[in-house]
């Protein structure tokens, strides 16, 4: 038993990073034992003690470990209740026997072997000061495994604590392994964490495989962008996948379709809940994604998509660079601001396109279909030139059709010759000189814009 389970750790440490180390580097693994050495492990459990036996089991599974020589993990081991005995009760009662280093199993194995078992349960204090057994690490995945044959016994709250955690991101969700423990205390332990119940000796040899090939383990997945018909063709878009606990980034990726038109295969830490956001426009997000260890996930996201060109009809590269505000129909969030002569993909669904001429060029209602593009012309803008004798106050007015004025844009109070770029149509000025101290002396001047076209206007 004992060669096919190192061989099969093997297997998990190596094939799943094979062919995938130039795209996603490997994190660091990081596993710290939280190991009760309280009174209670004196316990009889089947052939023995329960201490003994997990020590033993513990050994093996170390023995295990050693011989893959790798270096894609470490190990660390923190003991409590072991120190004092009770009475008098001593919640402090916990410490890191072994820190965090690589090739340290003989030291791990020297200190299980010393215990004896003495004091309480300080399982919520022990995790509180895990938190700062694990040195800092850009790249590591910190995993906590808790072997215990007993709850909480200090008034602490463990599933608190975790949950704190997992929410700074200083550890993944633990691991906990109840050793011979009432089946009625399983709800106290499945919120600090994946919690394994080892009934038996035989139990907890293969629950102690299991976890460990879990905290060693990646798996695959793949990102299903979908179309307007639920078929994964969508792709080149940006997304993101979050951990979902501590709401921190996990993995940034570019999507991509292989050879055979399918989406690649991702490696993922299958101890994390996810979120996903997929950077199209606008966003899609996924919620509360489970990957499952050993097995191949597939995640889908609807992203539809089709494109929107903006063009000008004419336009010469000595013009002023347009630009165009995007939002969808009815709403007022900025979605984005898109440059006139250029493409931009957009998920299927209808928008208002605010095009930021002078004056304001609004299309309201323009769909965007799966795979298509919509295109929206805009005709190519003149030049009003003012000429005046002077500098003074005004505005420019476009003229509508009912004989109302629109205000488009001020004149500056500071020069007495300004050119605006304005869409064709028929405007008009009014002006004050600014050294002309009564109302009486202002003009105004009706004018045509045509397309391409500059027209002077003389103030006078």
């Amino acid at each position: 038993m004992r060669p096919l389970f190192r061989a099969y750790l093997f297997i998990l440490l190596i094939l799943p990073l094979a062919g995938h180390s130039q795209k996603q580097e490997v994190p660091l693994t990081r596993i710290l034992f939280v190991f009760d050495g309280s009174q209670s492990m004196y316990g009889r459990w089947e052939s023995g003690n329960k201490i003994d036996i997990a020590k033993e089991l513990m050994i093996r599974m170390l023995d295990s470990l050693q011989s893959l020589q790798s270096e894609d993990f470490q190990l660390a081991l923190r003991i409590y209740g072991h120190q004092k005995p009770v009475p008098p009760q001593d919640c402090n009662d916990t410490k890191l026997e072994v820190a965090f280093g690589f090739n340290n199993f003989v030291r791990i194995k020297r200190e299980l072997r010393a215990i004896i078992p003495k004091g309480t349960t300080p399982i919520a204090h022990s995790l509180e000061r895990a938190a700062t057994d694990f040195p800092p690490c850009n790249n590591c995945r910190n995993i906590i495994i808790l072997i215990t044959d007993g709850v909480e016994s200090c008034d602490g709250d463990p599933c608190a604590v975790s949950l704190a955690l997992q929410k700074k991101g200083i550890v993944l969700k633990p691991f906990v392994i109840g050793i011979g423990l009432d089946e009625n205390f399983r709800n106290t332990f499945e919120c600090v964490g994946n919690y394994f119940d080892a009934a038996d000796e035989k139990t907890f040899k293969n629950v102690l495989g299991i976890v460990i090939s879990q905290a060693l383990d990646n798996t695959t997945a793949q990102v299903n962008l979908l179309d307007i018909n639920d078929r994964p063709t969508e792709t080149d878009v940006p997304f993101t996948l979050y951990d979902h606990v501590s709401g921190k980034q996990k993995y940034n990726f570019v999507h991509t379709l292989n050879y055979r038109g399918l989406p690649d295969t991702l490696i993922l830490d299958p101890l994390l809940t996810y979120d996903l956001v997929v950077h199209t426009i606008p966003p899609v997000k996924e919620d509360s994604i489970v990957v499952t260890a050993g097995k191949h996930t597939q995640i889908g996201a609807s992203t539809p998509q089709g494109t929107l060109e903006l063009k000008m009809s004419g336009r010469t590269s000595s013009q002023t660079r347009m630009q165009a505000i995007i939002r969808r129909h009815g709403k007022k969030n900025t979605l984005n601001v898109q440059d006139v002569e250029s493409g931009q993909k957009y998920l299927v669904g209808k928008y208002d396109v605010e095009i930021l001429t002078l004056p304001r060029m609004i299309v309201e209602g323009v769909w965007i279909n799966q795979s298509k593009t919509t295109t929206l012309t805009i005709p190519i803008p003149g030049v009003a030139s003012i000429q005046g004798t002077a500098s003074g106050y005004g505005s420019i007015f476009k003229v509508m059709e009912n004989g109302e004025l629109e205000w488009v844009i001020d004149l500056s109070p500071t020069i007495s010759r300004q050119s605006y770029t304005l869409q064709p149509g028929q405007y008009q000025v009014i002006f004050r000189p600014k050294n002309a101290q009564q109302t009486f002396y202002s003009t105004s001047q009706t004018f045509t814009i045509g397309s391409g076209s500059t027209t002077i206007v003389k103030l006078n």
